[in-house]
């Protein structure tokens, strides 16, 4: 029997709060990163957290080599969740690469979020010709890459520390790799490829839903320029920098992404969907 995207995506709710809030984990992660953040959102809101395919306790047979050879596969994934469990019109929460994902799924399906909350979002994340700061040169895109196909703990145990930042200690650090060490390596190499491949910068300013920005003080992965040049294409776009450094702050410092996402959501995007409705 086929099974349904809210069992495909292992979907999980809690809470029972009047708005719903959809939470996106980013490459190398599964629904298990928001572990300290979810429990506190479920107090006043409904909380959905689900594991893109390849991650966590995704159906294995929802990956699909060619439909997930680009962002627009994850962000169809999206679509058919919302639509399975009439999620219309919820809040998306996407750190790093599903903030994108999020946002391309915003604009195949006009009105599917009420809102948008990017969290360390990065459009682009090689350094281009055209002046572009992304952070990454494409040698060392490459050389990660090489490293994760030939040595998928080695290119776990670098990357992880990385990600977490050198700030917030190497048992943060360490946990993390555990949680990249999980994924099937094939796929996630895959994945890592579209996610560091991918240019979606010129699709921002068509976005038309309240969107806010979390960035962390010190990203080593979505560097300042990037997230301002995220900020600016967009739109009714607000941004808002976290005391946290690295690039996964719901993971090091949960209780500030907490409060940031109650602000974000009850005071600035509720306002400007407000100041979006009346005119």
């Amino acid at each position: 029997m086929k099974l349904q995207p809210r069992e495909q995506h292992c979907a999980r709710v809690s809470g029972q709060g009047g708005r719903t809030i959809v939470l996106a984990h980013g490459f190398g992660c599964d629904q298990t990163v928001w572990k300290d953040v979810a429990p506190d959102l479920a107090a006043e809101y409904t909380v959905v957290t689900f594991d893109f395919a390849g991650a966590g306790g995704a159906d294995p047979g929802l990956y699909d080599r060619r439909r997930h050879a680009s962002l627009d596969g994850y962000a169809d994934d999206v679509i058919a969740l919302f639509e399975d469990m009439d999620l219309q019109g919820a809040e998306f929460v996407g750190h790093s690469v599903s903030a994108m994902i999020g946002a391309i799924a915003a604009l195949k399906r006009p009105g599917i979020f009420s809102s948008l909350v990017m969290i360390g979002p990065s459009a682009c994340y090689l350094n281009t010709s055209d002046g572009y700061h992304g952070g990454f040169e494409m040698r060392e895109v490459e050389e990660f890459l090489d490293l994760l196909d030939r040595n998928f703990a080695g290119f776990a145990a670098t990357f992880a520390p990385i990600a977490t930042g050198p700030a917030n200690g190497p048992e943060v650090a360490e946990e993390f790799a555990r949680t990249l060490c999980l994924n099937d390596a094939e796929i996630a190499s895959a994945f890592a490829r579209v996610t560091f491949m991918s240019d979606t910068r010129k699709l921002l300013p068509a976005l038309r839903l309240p969107v806010h920005v979390l960035a962390c003080s010190e990203d080593p992965i979505a560097p300042v320029p990037a997230i301002e040049f995220v900020h600016e294409a967009i739109p009714h776009c607000s941004m808002e920098t976290l005391e946290a450094t690295g690039h996964c702050p719901h993971i090091t410092h949960p209780a500030e992404v907490v409060a940031a996402l109650r602000r974000a959501l009850d005071e600035r995007l509720g306002g400007q969907a407000a100041n979006a409705a009346g005119g």
